[in-house]
């Protein structure tokens, strides 16, 4: 017993003196200045020790800490702790696989706990913070979506909802952001069909993000150089009676007109539909 109470002693103090110091970092099965063997300490002055790599930025040793609680005191309220800081921990350190491992296994086996909801919000993040540049494979923005769309439905009321909400448009318009992409491809090349088609996307599965002024102006331009003239009336239309403000609406008007044509709704194509979704109300 006595024992047990200077190697605690000990070990307070050789924290102390790591933070004080900034000695070289210790074998990471060890911990304290007498290079004990990890199982000889309590779950908490494990878990002070990944507090403490944490601090010094040394995300990868807190990981493997918070882990070793969950190894050695697998039914502990410490496990539990360490199993959040874990996931926590892998994030940091930018290991967002093991982030994603760690923060789901919190939340099988504390679905009701009140850190679950920042363990779904890590899991989320642990997609969202890989979406970079538009060009990149969109696999990874799907699953961001769904994952942030869980905290949103699941805990509403939590202090991580509202940032979800802002990922998930900002994620939303990543894809759009996507299609217009490969549709500005194509119409460069003249593929206008297969522009429209990437085109119609945004319009019809984006149509609130950023993105779908330009698409509707993208639209005139394609059906334009078609010869399809009702559609692209109709495309000018359902530009001017959304962006009519926007530099966009003023381009197709200028294209129409230049044709001696105006934005005018034609009934028959899939744009009129849209048009009728915006009279009643269904546009957003």
């Amino acid at each position: 017993m006595t024992g047990g109470k200077t190697r605690a002693v000990a070990f307070g103090m050789g924290i102390a003196t790591l933070l004080l110091s900034g000695c070289d970092e210790l074998q990471r099965r060890e911990v304290g200045p007498d290079g004990a063997p990890l199982e000889t300490y309590t779950a908490q002055q494990i878990f002070e020790r990944g507090e403490y790599e944490m601090s010094r930025k040394d995300y990868e040793d807190g990981a493997f800490y918070f882990g070793e609680i969950e190894r050695l005191y697998p039914y502990s309220e410490w496990a539990k702790r360490a199993l959040i800081m874990q996931a926590y921990a892998f994030h940091k350190d930018k290991d967002y696989e093991n982030a994603r491992a760690s923060a789901q296994r919190f939340i099988d086996f504390y679905p009701a706990d009140d850190d679950a909801a920042y363990a779904q919000y890590l899991l989320a993040l642990s997609y969202y913070d890989q979406i970079e540049l538009v060009g990149r494979d969109q696999g990874l923005t799907f699953q961001a979506l769904q994952a942030l769309r869980a905290v949103i439905e699941r805990y509403p009321d939590s202090e991580y909802a509202r940032s979800s909400v802002l990922k998930f448009d900002l994620a939303f318009d990543h894809l759009a952001g996507k299609e217009m992409e490969i549709g500005r491809y194509y119409l460069k090349r003249d593929h206008f069909g297969a522009a429209i088609s990437r085109f119609r996307v945004v319009v019809e599965d984006f149509q609130t993000t950023t993105h779908t002024p330009e698409a509707l102006h993208r639209l005139v331009e394609s059906y334009l150089s078609l010869g399809l003239v009702e559609e692209a009336q109709t495309a000018g239309a359902v530009l001017g009676y959304n962006y009519q403000s926007t530099d966009w609406y003023e381009d197709s008007y200028a294209l129409l007109t230049k044709q001696g044509l105006e934005p005018k709704v034609f009934e028959g194509n899939w744009l009129g539909a849209v048009y009728r979704q915006m009279l009643k109300g269904e546009w957003l």
